[in-house]
């Protein structure tokens, strides 16, 4: 069932301090017209800081300018972003507590809201990652349901219900719409979440972070609903260089590239409407986090700690660490040199071809099967 939605519980917009960053997008996707896709939940963004960022953020990774000035250096530009970081209620990825408003999950009750009350959502949020075992552990509360406005919730006001789904990737719908009171949420637990990027060198699998970036993950759901992902496809590829170490922290004194060690993308299947993606949760980019460039479709695959990008980029997911080696691998491919939006980028010579699919679980131990270089079966 489609689910519309006209609000997005947003409860930290995304901010640069500098613009510094590095993203360049293709010329063929600046103009913003043509074939566009529908998404599953369609959010109405009010908040203008957001826009202003997601703005700015939608142009390009710019490299850095004067990053070897009289402010220190480049490990001084990184003490200082990241004293800036730990200045900022931030939603790093473990924090995140974002729902959807004026939508009504159905469900098993395991928390019945008549008796389990609280102020806000991100609390209600917070009941319900709390019945979940550790960092990515098996879950018992999986979705939940929150009354916040005091006007409208009214003796209803407060309540939080906390629910099991049958299949949290697909979770029971009962009302969505202006009219509904209510707001809810997902927490993927241990095994569950994850899609695959299958490509002819390997299949890259990806934990989607609906906490974080629930309109995002609808959109990914959606694809997961198309027979194909024909136009989905990995075209700039860029490996750490001589900037950052192998398990993603910079070098000090480095230049923060080129090459900027990502490799970028698009997930925008033809044949399927498309309408750009709302800021959402913007963390620190650390290495294996999935984000998009702007509103989308396009997509990148951070391989290292990008402190100096700042909080510029909605984060949807994170590589599972075992196949970062079929990413650092695509980032070794033969690349030609191209210029975007005053970028310098390396794409690749041959750009490789996605397929996406779900991943079954059993009892939350993942069932990814082999991971040759035939990747898709």
């Amino acid at each position: 069932m489609e689910i519309r939605l006209q609000g997005l519980v947003n409860q930290n917009p995304c901010f640069s301090l500098s613009g510094i960053s590095s993203m360049g997008r293709k010329q063929s996707d600046q103009s913003g017209s043509g074939n566009r896709r529908s998404v599953l939940i369609p959010v109405l963004l009010s908040v203008t800081s957001c826009i202003l960022v997601y703005t700015v953020s939608s142009w390009a990774m710019r490299h850095p300018t004067n990053t070897t000035s009289s402010d220190g250096g480049s490990s001084a530009i990184l003490a200082r972003l990241e004293r800036a970081d730990a200045e900022v209620e931030g939603e790093d990825m473990g924090e995140c507590c974002r729902g959807l408003e004026h939508l009504e999950l159905w469900g098993s009750a395991v928390k019945w809201g008549t008796d389990h009350k609280f102020n806000t959502s991100r609390e209600c949020c917070q009941a319900c990652k709390a019945m979940c075992g550790g960092v990515d552990g098996p879950c018992l509360c999986d979705s939940w349901v929150f009354c916040g406005d005091r006007e409208r919730c009214r003796e209803k006001f407060g309540e939080c219900w906390l629910k099991k789904q049958k299949d949290v990737m697909l979770p029971a719908l009962q009302e969505s719409g202006d009219k509904v009171i209510w707001t809810s949420g997902l927490i993927f637990g241990k095994g569950e979440g994850i899609v695959s990027l299958e490509t002819e060198y390997g299949n890259i699998h990806i934990k989607l972070f609906p906490d974080c970036a629930p309109y995002s993950v609808a959109y990914i759901v959606e694809l997961l609903g198309a027979r194909h992902c024909a136009g989905c496809r990995i075209y700039r590829a860029e490996g750490r260089g001589l900037s950052w170490d192998s398990v993603g922290n910079h070098i000090t004194e480095a230049s923060f590239g080129p090459p900027y060690a990502l490799i970028q993308g698009t997930l925008e299947a033809e044949g399927l409407p498309f309408k750009g993606i709302p800021v959402e949760a913007c963390p620190t980019i650390k290495r294996g986090y999935v984000a998009w460039v702007g509103a989308g479709p396009e997509f990148f695959i951070s391989l290292a700690n990008h402190h100096e990008w700042e909080r510029a980029y909605t984060i949807f997911g994170s590589v599972l660490p075992e196949d970062m080696e079929i990413a650092e691998k695509i980032a070794g491919l033969p690349t030609k040199s191209d210029t975007w939006t005053s970028v310098n980028v390396s794409v690749l010579e041959k750009p490789i071809d996605l397929k996406i699919k779900r991943i079954s679980t059993n009892n939350g131990d993942l069932n990814l099967g082999s991971n040759a270089k035939s990747g898709s079966s």
